[in-house]
């Protein structure tokens, strides 16, 4: 099921590091590589990104739920 999340691009510093988006609320998601655009994985950049929780997918970063995107834009 697609959903929007608004919230912060940062490198996640546990695990084998990867790409998190943090929302205002302090919700983390883990952004899953494979359907991230490069343009998207930059530390600070603030995005509305439209994107489903894989739940049939394990990391082992652990920062949250796995977010697949479908699309972003700058918030």
């Amino acid at each position: 099921m697609s959903m929007k999340v608004e919230g912060t691009v940062q490198r996640a510093t546990v695990g084998l590091g990867g790409w998190m988006l943090v929302t205002a609320e302090g919700q983390s998601y883990e952004i899953y590589q494979e359907s991230a655009p490069p343009d998207l994985l930059k530390e600070g950049l603030k995005v509305k990104v439209k994107g489903a929780v894989r739940e049939d997918v394990m990391t082992l970063n652990m920062v949250g739920p796995v977010l697949a995107v479908e699309s972003f834009e700058p918030a």
